[in-house]
């Protein structure tokens, strides 16, 4: 496994290989089980849990339809307090931003708050061709970088991975990274989080830069806040001298009372708590620390233009519709080919990347049975069916460069149907085809075989898939003539 989801096949080979792999299906069955059990005990705690998703999903609708100056207050509040933002239209722009932040510091390697926005841009092998050392702190991304690993879920990118197998990657690959495992380590959890935390601690007490991403970005204040369960985020946030922050445009809400909602609503979805352990908000530069926002594009106007796929930037990567996925349980998140896995990754990868331009992700949209379950699990009411459905079009569309004959016969329908005259010259072209395939027709048998003796009028026409009716002798219009004014 290399660290780069680069030349992935398309997901129905990627999906039969993961499902032969036994280990993998108990893995991924245990840990999504346990997920789903712990995120319905506190969802039925809250009354008004379907009024809490009907309002997430209209702000985020509402901050979509004014991104534009949403952005621009969010700029403001930021250089008003310090921070320097930076825009990047994708990911190249995004990883130079970094690296160029980082070489005007003299440095030479970063800790790193969990962050899919720049695992999506590929940043760590970015900075590593410019010699720059990025260090993930959270324990499962930890685990998938000593693993030289891919990470297979949003919120435990490491769900594939049993105690077993983590136990022998920290006693292998540690020691090449820095502080080693205990020699008599052994896979309870609780070693196995400490011999983490020790490995880490040497790296959040030495580094003088972190990059994070952010749950949210609070337009009013120029507020960004990170959510999390280990406390290494904040770490990251608080120790080192500069600290930078790349921040998908999507992540916006207007105010502190919209960010409310989100806090109630992205606990309960993700790991299946009233609240996270660590919920760290900071607005601009504060004292001792250099702080910069990058925020990224990536693919997200493009998202935004579509009508029915824009409702994906409602996403607050909670994971939700992963663990109820009866497609993601069984393949693992590694067949999808994107660090965006699941349900929403099928609809995120297309809408971000578009259509008709590699056939992995173009594979993305069909990879789902579309039972629903991933709508009535979003926090924010993504209808990821209908998503799914739509971007199927778009990708049958991208492929109709050379005409099939499919389409070629709707056509010529279409210009037939379209006048009066053309049709009913039509209905007389069939109706003397049906008169001499009722004189001389065959049935013909799947395969290509012909019954014995003629058929009897009305007949019809046998395929491998279906029976055709023959046409009849005489159209509707023809008959109406001859018996209507009767």
């Amino acid at each position: 496994m290399s660290a780069t989801f680069v030349g992935m096949p398309a997901f129905p080979a990627a999906a039969r290989e993961a499902l032969s792999d036994t280990q993998l299906r108990r893995n991924l069955a245990h840990a999504t089980g346990t997920i789903r059990a712990k995120r319905a005990a506190v969802v039925g705690e809250v009354d008004e849990w379907e009024e809490l998703r009907l309002a997430g999903a209209a702000i985020k609708d509402n901050t979509l339809r004014h991104l534009d100056e949403h952005l621009l207050r969010l700029e403001k509040s930021l250089t008003d307090r310090g921070a320097t933002v930076h825009w990047a239209r994708d990911a190249a722009e995004a990883c130079e931003i970094v690296a160029s932040i980082a070489k005007q510091h003299a440095v030479d390697e970063v800790v790193k708050v969990k962050s899919m926005a720049t695992q999506e841009i590929g940043l760590n092998e970015a900075l590593a061709a410019q010699g720059i050392t990025a260090w993930e702190t959270d324990l499962a991304e930890l685990i998938v970088q000593l693993g030289d690993d891919l990470p297979s879920h949003i919120l435990v990118p490491a769900i594939h991975r049993n105690r077993a197998e983590i136990r022998e990657i920290f006693r292998d690959k540690m020691a090449a990274a820095g502080r080693p495992a205990p020699d008599d380590l052994s896979d309870r959890p609780a070693e196995l989080a400490g011999a983490a935390r020790l490995h880490l601690r040497e790296k959040f007490l030495r580094a003088r830069m972190a990059v994070s991403g952010a749950n949210f970005a609070v337009a009013e204040t120029g507020t960004l806040v990170v959510v999390e369960s280990e406390g290494n985020g904040r770490m990251c946030l608080t120790l080192p001298e500069v600290l930078v922050s790349v921040v998908g445009i999507e992540k916006i809400v207007p105010t502190w009372s919209d960010l409310d909602v989100f806090l109630q609503l992205l606990p309960r979805s993700s790991t299946g708590e009233r609240m996270n352990p660590y919920t760290s908000t900071w607005s601009g530069a504060t004292e001792g620390q250099e702080a910069h926002v990058v925020l990224l594009d990536n693919g997200r106007t493009r998202a935004l233009a579509d009508e029915v796929g824009r409702q994906a930037l409602r996403c607050i990567r909670c994971s939700a519709c992963l663990n109820v996925c009866p497609v993601y349980e069984r393949t693992g998140g590694h067949a999808y080919g994107s660090v965006y896995p699941g349900p929403i990754g099928a609809i995120l990868n297309p809408l971000l990347r578009g259509t008709g331009v590699d056939d992995q992700v173009d594979s993305l949209p069909y990879a789902s049975s579309l039972c629903g379950a991933c709508f009535e699990a979003c926090p924010v009411r993504i209808d990821i069916p209908e998503v799914l459905v739509h971007l199927r079009s778009k990708v049958v569309d991208a492929h109709r460069s050379a005409p099939k004959a499919e389409a070629v016969a709707m056509k010529s329908a279409s210009w037939v149907l379209a006048d009066s005259k053309r049709l009913g010259l039509a209905e007389r072209g069939m109706g003397l085809a049906g008169r001499l395939l009722g004189r001389f027709g065959r049935k013909v048998m799947p395969g290509g075989r012909r019954a014995l003796g003629r058929l009897p009028w009305p007949g019809s026409l046998w395929s491998n898939a279906r029976d055709v009716p023959a046409p009849p002798a005489e159209s509707f219009r023809a008959w109406w003539r001859r018996e209507g004014r009767r």
